[in-house]
């Protein structure tokens, strides 16, 4: 399996940040070599961040080591506490604004060593899933919270199941895991192990030196996003029909092909009836560490004679105004996936954000064309420049090659026809899997060459 676009990229800055720390380390070296030995530095935040998903609201605390937790859930009102060793945090503990489940949240320093942080909810809610990702690609070592909704009668039954010997209650309805989650064992770097909530599992130990086995290839994960859902129908075609269900529909059997192909992992943006914002859709990709996102869309337009399939890739002025938003400040600390240019000046973070940026547009352009070449095989595309150039909020992740598919057109009678028939689903779920498997193919040459 190919490796990951862009290891070449990141490799290089971070040899070049390595370097710059090795001086920076050697000057300091020099000017206190009597000195005594200083106390290990506590483990510091890099990011802190929400995000929304279909049926769940994510925190990601990025950190400079991984760091065992514990978890609290209480009731009036309800909240999520999670216990951490104390970390270096500026920003003075102020409760930030929320998003999704969570309404706001905070943290503070609750006894000597520990530093609690504490999420207020819009209502019943418990943790899905609590899991590390180790460091890796540049980045520094995760804590995924996945949050999710329940009715109060589940919350309180989730309680009162929590045996005595691994949970005690305490007042107003407190419940607290007994024993810490453990920080993770060292991992293959492509490999993330979950963390089963709200029961703590063991410490482990790390295994005894053995001889090293072949490392783990994470498959490609291939995010698909069917376009707009719930309160937005998106194009309204001949008899009625909602591009939200086309698209729906096209992405579930897309999925359901590209798995059984066994050689990827596949995500939807949503697999319901379910609004999301189109910022949204993008965050969800970059925050799994998409190795492509592919919007699925079925325009309309007045006339009943246009028809065919088009892709879209992002336009060269739509990029040149999102690298400007990217380098603002404000937005820097996770602007390319595996570095934090939060502390570079101006130039440099813009140099490197459209560096980042030129080189997944070229990945894009590549898998649009491949694209074209396999599903003009089985579909009609549109008579005049099927590959086009716009600036699709959905396109705009500056390191996930992303691309839009215009599957056909609503308001033509053919292709209606066609989009709402399993068997042109199934087609074009296999001729997308065979352009998936080509541009993942085309990957892997460039990566050995």
């Amino acid at each position: 399996m190919p490796a990951r676009r862009g290891a070449g990229s990141r490799a290089f800055v971070a040899a070049l940040l390595v370097a710059a720390a090795l001086e920076t380390i050697g000057g300091a070296a020099a000017q206190t070599t009597a000195a005594l030995p200083a106390p290990p530095p506590k483990p510091a935040v890099v990011d802190a961040r929400l995000g929304l998903h279909p049926d769940k609201t994510r925190f990601v605390l990025e950190v400079s080591d991984a760091v065992p937790f514990t978890v609290t859930l209480a009731a009036n009102p309800y909240r999520i506490m999670v216990d951490l060793p104390e970390l270096v945090w500026p920003g003075g503990g102020v409760a930030m604004e929320g998003k999704g489940l969570v309404a706001r949240y905070r943290y503070g320093v609750t006894a000597p060593g520990t530093l609690r942080l504490t999420f207020e909810t819009v209502g019943p809610a418990k943790l899905r899933e609590a899991y590390t990702i180790p460091a890796r690609d540049g980045r520094q070592p995760r804590l995924v919270l996945d949050i999710e909704r329940v009715t109060p009668a589940e919350f309180q039954r989730l309680a009162a199941a929590s045996p005595p010997a691994e949970a005690k209650r305490g007042a107003k309805g407190v419940v607290k895991t007994a024993a810490p989650f453990a920080p993770l064992p060292t991992v293959p770097p492509a490999q993330v192990v979950p963390a089963a909530v709200p029961a703590a599992p063991p410490v482990v130990s790390p295994p005894p030196a053995a001889p090293k086995a072949p490392s783990v290839v994470e498959k490609p994960l291939v995010v698909l996003d069917p376009g707009h859902g719930g309160a937005d129908p998106g194009a309204v075609g001949v008899g009625g029909l909602h591009e939200k269900d086309i698209t729906l529909a096209a992405a579930r059997e897309a999925k359901r092909q590209l798995e059984a192909t066994g050689r990827y992992r596949v995500r939807l943006t949503r697999d319901s009836d379910v609004f999301i914002r189109l910022r949204d859709r993008v965050a969800i990709a970059r925050e799994a560490n998409a190795d492509l996102f592919i919007s699925l869309h079925a325009d309309s337009i007045g006339s009943g004679d246009m028809r065919g399939l088009s892709i879209y890739t992002l336009s060269d002025k739509a990029s040149d105004r999102e690298a400007e938003m990217l380098a603002a400040k404000e937005n820097r600390a996770d602007a390319i996936a595996g570095m934090d240019l939060s502390g570079e000046n101006s130039l440099v973070a813009s140099i490197l954000i459209d560096l980042a940026q030129r080189d997944t547009m070229n990945h894009s352009k590549r898998f649009a064309k491949i694209a074209l070449d396999h599903l003009g095989r089985d579909v009609k595309l549109i008579p005049s420049k099927p590959h086009r150039q716009a600036g699709f909020a959905v396109l705009t992740a500056p390191d996930v090659p992303s691309a839009l598919i215009e599957m056909g057109y609503l308001s033509s009678k053919q292709d209606a026809n066609l989009l709402t028939t399993a068997t042109h689903r199934e087609k074009l779920g296999r001729s997308l899997a065979r352009t998936i498997d080509a541009y993942f193919k085309w990957l892997g040459g460039m990566a050995r060459d």
